[in-house]
């Protein structure tokens, strides 16, 4: 005996039963956010229309606490906690020493980038970088890998020689390499999770699964940076001189890391914040889809475009530091929006771009990265280790887009982003009426409050009835 059962497809007839992240939303426009962050208000230019929240009063709250204050009678990791070691060499630190001035704070950040020789007496070493150590000689080590360079055995014992320092209170010690930006605050922010006192090794996978394949899964790729407890740094410069010529015949540092943390039995924690941005191309759609994490670190910044057109990579990375230096934990975090009056869906990606789509779109359809990029190795359209999705041939499926162009604080505790429409010489334009009034948005304003970082450490459930 059969039964059919009527299917609805409207996905948005039951919102009622929606999980979101807020506490509290005021709206213009009337507009309904489902938000990986808080206490956000979306305005566009040209209008002076403001509508309340009526149903604001029926969002009840429960939540579930998650106590991350691991080590009682221990003082909370902060950025001095943490020990920088940089991969670099004196052929290519003129070009990429910009990258490591970009987040490196001269008497707060604590650390050295890595030399394969000492610079010449003529060149002065700029005080806006991280100080310089040379590496020891490493003729005496086993390699066996034919198409790789000698130097990663150099670039492996970075974390021993670090190690040999002695520096005092060093909790973690955090590799990358000279074209790495690494976001400091949000990277206190994702250690301060674990207990130093453990064994902990930190990381994230390439975005390519080709790379993955390769290489390994296991692995934390070094040009996203990596972090290593002290109590594991320690136990590993025991082994690691003796353990690089066991695995002579792997080609990259990274990979010897790994495999001697494997004989020492800790696995890869992994963390989504750190990117070894393995794609080619416009990273616009894999950075408008960021997880819901902490953003740690973005590399291989001269294999992509960009970020922002019309601007050089050093200025992108300016501009999206601007937001980030305004509030840390927000930056990149997304926010799906929509108007109901007029069915209009907007996704933001806070400090970098908004979409405004002139139809209802799922958060589904939202939250996918549009595949504006290839992968690292190949240059193919996939696979990728996140789900990606073509973007509309039709100008009227897609998204009108907006890139940052100021932030500013206004109030205590809040923040104003301003993003400005941007079309590009060769766009053909939608000619479907109910497209132009969104047309006529040429810029869009996101008030928000400040990201409290504790909100990572916390379960929370928004239910509205």
């Amino acid at each position: 005996m059969s039964s059919t059962r009527a299917i609805k497809h409207n996905p948005f007839k039951a919102w009622k039963f929606l999980v979101i992240p807020i506490i509290r939303l005021s709206y213009v426009f009337s507009l309904f956010c489902t938000m990986a962050s808080i206490y956000t208000i979306i305005y566009f230019a040209f209008s002076s229309q403001t509508h309340g929240c009526p149903h604001c009063h029926q969002i009840i709250v429960t939540q579930k606490f998650t106590d991350n204050n691991i080590t009682m009678g221990y003082e909370k990791t902060n950025i001095s906690h943490i020990m920088f070691g940089i991969a670099g060499s004196m052929n290519t630190w003129n070009k990429r020493q910009n990258y490591s001035e970009l987040w490196w704070k001269p008497n707060i950040t604590r650390g050295f980038v890595w030399l394969d020789e000492k610079p010449p007496n003529n060149v002065t070493w700029a005080k806006t970088s991280p100080p310089y150590k040379v590496s020891g000689n490493i003729s005496r080590f086993k390699y066996t890998c034919w198409f790789g360079l000698r130097s990663t055995i150099r670039l492996a014992r970075i974390v021993k020689e670090s190690f040999e320092l002695e520096l005092e209170n060093v909790r973690w010690f955090v590799m990358g390499d000279d074209d790495t930006v690494f976001f400091t605050e949000n990277l206190v922010t994702m250690l301060s999770k674990y207990d130093h006192n453990q064994m902990y090794y930190v990381g994230g996978n390439s975005e390519s699964v080709e790379q993955d394949v390769i290489f390994s899964y296991t692995m934390a790729y070094g040009g996203g940076g990596f972090a290593i407890s002290y109590p594991l740094a320690a136990q590993l410069v025991r082994i690691l001189d003796a353990c690089i010529d066991r695995y002579s015949s792997l080609c990259y540092s990274d990979q010897k890391i790994q495999s001697c943390l494997s004989e020492i039995g800790i696995p890869l924690t992994k963390e989504l914040g750190f990117h070894q941005v393995d794609i080619k191309g416009n990273s616009y759609g894999f950075l408008a889809a960021h997880p819901l994490a902490p953003l740690v670190s973005l590399h291989h910044l001269d294999s992509i475009d960009t970020l922002f057109p019309n601007l050089t990579q050093i200025d992108s990375f300016k501009n999206l530091i601007s937001a980030y230096k305004t509030d840390p934990g927000r930056t990149l975090q997304r926010s799906f929006c929509y108007d109901l009056r007029r069915n209009w869906t907007v996704s933001v990606s806070w400090g970098y771009t908004v979409q405004l789509y002139p139809s209802l779109v799922t958060a589904k359809q939202l939250e996918t990265a549009f595949q504006t990029f290839q992968t690292f190795t190949n240059m193919s359209n996939q696979p990728f280790t996140f789900d990606v999705q073509p973007e509309n041939p039709d100008p009227c499926g897609r998204p009108i887009v907006y890139f940052l162009d100021r932030v500013e604080t206004v109030g205590e505790g809040k923040t104003l982003t301003t993003y400005k429409r941007y079309v590009e010489d060769s766009e053909k334009g939608c000619g479907n009426v109910n497209y132009a009034p969104a047309l006529a948005i040429l810029s869009v304003n996101v008030s928000a409050s400040s990201f409290n970082p504790d909100l990572w450490n916390k379960v929370k459930f928004f239910v509205i009835t």
